[in-house]
């Protein structure tokens, strides 16, 4: 019979670094329960995910009927579904047993209920208050959470493109098309066509990408990484130093953070969540001290507007990146 240790749990199923909530408030109640499931039972990570929509859906049932017993009790349903929604993950690289399909699931679920959750929230306080504020909530909260995702996906996409193509300069390869952020083909075909320029300089010498390095060693400030990457006799290629030069106190921030491995993006998608439904609902305790005060949508506001200035820094620094990638390319271009 298998034995794992909250130990086994930290090593090989905590992320390098994570949203804080995720860190303070979730990872120590969740790799406890992973531990105690993983040891005593065969419960799969699908059957995991399956629970957790099952609180959602008590959640989103709680925050329909609108009065603070009910706004709390589906604020901490909410949290502890997410709380399940952390464990399938860790049961599966744990044990072994995840699938591609379960990764599909446990997508989906999550979306079905973040948007379930919010609209019954704001539903059920716009017929408990007739404040149609309620349902004009109700897309701008949508609206940011689809825009991060689509953004995060394509900011990804297009820093993938700009290294497969400064790799392929690098290397005295054929660039991929700049049109296509999934190109990727060239990096992976070692008969791949030569550039009609000829090979660079140091065409034997590794490429190394200073962000790489950063995302392998987070313990390393943005100089650091980029000093151990010259020491080791690679050519080094840095699109992030026109962020660093303008941000120095960045990295500094960075280091702190990932020593308990926060990610330095501090309102992501996970704290949009968690202060839309648990947060927020669960201000209508201070109804109890001040009669009359709602809070609710204060919150939701202010949390619109942390995710929307995060999202936001995201693309001013991709911007910055562009033009880093442009300097080196012509550097590379030029030998």
């Amino acid at each position: 019979m298998t034995s794992f240790t909250l130990a086994d749990v930290r090593e090989r199923t905590y992320k390098r670094r994570d949203a804080w909530w995720t860190v303070f408030l979730v990872d120590p109640l969740a790799a406890r329960l992973v531990v105690w499931t993983a040891n005593r039972t065969s419960i799969t990570p699908n059957q995991i995910t399956f629970g957790a929509g099952v609180l959602g859906a008590g959640s989103a049932v709680c925050f329909a009927l609108g009065t603070w017993p009910w706004l709390v009790a589906g604020a901490l349903l909410f949290h502890l579904s997410f709380v399940l929604d952390c464990m399938d993950g860790k049961i599966a690289r744990l044990k072994g047993n995840g699938s591609v399909f379960g990764s599909w699931v446990d997508f989906v679920f999550d979306r079905i209920r973040f948007f379930g959750c919010m609209l019954a929230l704001l539903i059920g306080q716009w017929v408990l208050t007739g404040e149609a504020l309620f349902l004009l909530l109700a897309p701008v909260v949508t609206f940011l959470d689809l825009l991060r995702y689509l953004n995060g996906s394509q900011v990804g996409k297009t820093r993938q493109t700009m290294r497969t193509q400064l790799r392929a300069a690098a290397e005295g390869r054929a660039e991929p098309a700049a049109e296509d952020p999934e190109n990727t083909e060239t990096e992976d075909r070692p008969d791949a066509e030569q550039d009609p320029g000829g090979a660079a300089p140091d065409a034997g010498a590794p490429v190394v990408f200073v962000e790489e390095v950063l995302r392998e060693n987070p313990a390393l400030d943005h100089e650091q990484a980029h000093a151990r990457s010259a020491e080791s006799g690679a050519r080094v290629i840095d699109v992030h130093q026109g962020f660093a030069r303008k941000f120095g106190w960045y990295g500094r921030l960075r280091s702190t953070l990932l020593r308990s491995r926060v990610r330095p993006h501090l309102f992501s998608g996970i704290e949009f969540e968690m202060f839309v439904c648990v947060v927020a609902p669960l201000t209508a305790l201070a109804s109890l001290l001040v009669p009359g005060t709602d809070l609710v949508v204060p919150v939701i506001v202010l949390s619109c507007a942390a995710l929307a200035a995060f999202e936001a820094l995201i693309v001013y620094k991709l911007w910055l990146a562009t033009r880093d990638f442009a300097a080196e390319m012509a550097r590379l271009r030029e030998g």
